[in-house]
């Protein structure tokens, strides 16, 4: 009886590996056949790696590191190389995935679905345009080559993020062109934001434009850690995400005023500026209860922001974002992309500095202007429960100032003549 027992065990163990070996020769396949040059046989394989989820991401990266490798360190490749990129943004729903190793869920149900069999939080973009092509909006593209690809933050969203991107509408493109040849391509306006959310869907923190990759890390850990409420009851789940809002929203407020002091910067408003509360955070007395004390928040910056000229914004962003930096990874990411303008090594670094500052300058007026107000508004109390699309039909509307009312998104007056036949309008 014992001989047979072992005799089993044996048996049930050797087919594990049997099984393991023929699921890792299968995926090798795949891997192999998704970058073949017969598009169709190319298409099938593509499609059922992305099935797999992360797991097809991580065979064309097992099955390809060489190749990587070297693309990441030369930046040349060939046909052969357009092929494995195309397989790679293909799996990973994601553009220049290469240099981030993501998997983008593009279904929240589905992101949703994975959230709750790892027991991980969901990072939710919504973009203008779709993340894995090349021309989505400014924020996106942004954050494909100065978050995505460091390798601190890539690493951490792969260990402790489920992924999930959503367009909320295409993003505008313009097209100069000079009349012998050479052209100029660049998208026109448009925001991003990311949503932090607990693997039911419910909103936890909201990240709006652009970061610097220490700002947007932080923002990141805070709320990863804080998920840990997901186990709770409702309303003790809802008052510790009152909680945690509240404490971010302090903690922005009160290092806001410290680099307003700092900088020597004055705040003025403007002459027909309406009323707003103080920026301060209000001392609660006994009478008030705690819900109100932590949905109680209100912040109105904005209303000095036309009379801060750039100067003085720059003296800011120096103190509340302090020295801005990309790790290596994400400026041989920059190398690369700008490989064939003709850069000398003095320009390269004159547009890595300016780079550094133009994102120092966004966290900064990001967290100033929006951020606060985005806590206010998910800290508002409601009759129902938020609701995600919603809530995000309001970011975009009152926010960013591109409402879905506006089929233009502002980049078409009816009042502004231009001497053009059907004053440009194509179509």
């Amino acid at each position: 009886m014992k001989i047979k027992t072992i005799w089993l065990v044996t048996l049930v163990a050797l087919f594990s590996v049997v099984s393991v070996c023929a699921e890792s020769k299968s995926r090798k396949e795949l891997a192999e056949m998704a970058v073949s040059a017969d598009s169709a046989r190319s298409f099938e394989a593509i499609k059922d790696l992305r099935t797999m989820g992360k797991d097809g991401l991580d065979a064309l990266f097992q099955t390809y590191s060489a190749e990587i490798a070297k693309f990441s360190a030369t930046g040349e490749g060939g046909e052969d190389w357009k092929r494995i990129a195309f397989a790679l943004d293909s799996v990973a729903a994601q553009k220049d995935a290469y240099a981030s190793n993501l998997f983008w869920f593009t279904d929240l149900e589905e992101a949703k679905r994975e959230a709750g069999k790892s027991n991980k939080p969901i990072l939710s973009l919504r973009l203008l345009g779709n993340l894995n092509e090349e021309f989505s909006c400014a924020n996106s593209r942004f954050f494909r080559a100065l978050l995505y690809s460091n390798s601190e933050i890539s690493k951490f969203l792969r260990e402790n993020y489920v992924l999930h991107w959503k367009s909320v509408r295409p993003a505008p493109k313009v097209t100069i062109d000079f009349g012998d040849g050479r052209k100029i391509e660049r998208t026109l306006t448009g925001n991003s934001i990311h949503y932090i959310l607990n693997k039911n869907g419910e909103i936890i923190d909201a990240l709006p434009g652009l970061y610097n990759p220490t700002a947007f890390l932080k923002y990141l850990t805070s709320a990863k850690e804080f998920k840990t409420i997901d186990g709770l009851p409702s309303p003790q789940k809802e008052t510790a995400l009152l909680r945690y809002r509240r404490a971010r929203f302090n903690e922005i407020i009160g290092k806001r005023n410290q680099s307003v002091a700092a900088a020597k910067v004055t705040l003025t408003e403007p002459k027909d500026s309406t009323a707003a509360p103080d920026v301060a955070v209000r001392a609660a007395t006994k009478m008030i209860t705690e819900t109100s004390i932590l949905t109680g928040i209100s912040d109105d910056f904005s209303r000095f922001e036309p009379q801060i000229n750039l100067d003085d914004w720059k003296k800011l962003s120096k103190i509340y974002a302090g020295a801005t930096k990309f790790d290596d990874a994400s400026v041989a990411f920059i190398k690369r992309q700008n490989a064939k303008t003709g850069l000398t090594g003095a320009q390269f670094t004159s547009l890595l500095t300016n780079l550094e500052n133009y994102v120092a300058l966004d966290t900064t007026r990001n967290d100033f202007l929006f951020h606060t107000k985005l806590y206010e508004w998910l800290n508002q109390q409601r009759a129902k429960p938020l609701e995600l699309e919603s809530f995000n039909s309001r970011v975009y509307a009152e926010l960013f100032k591109t409402p879905d009312s506006d089929k233009w998104l502002g980049l078409y007056n009816t009042d502004v003549y231009t001497a053009l036949d059907g004053n440009g309008i194509v179509k």
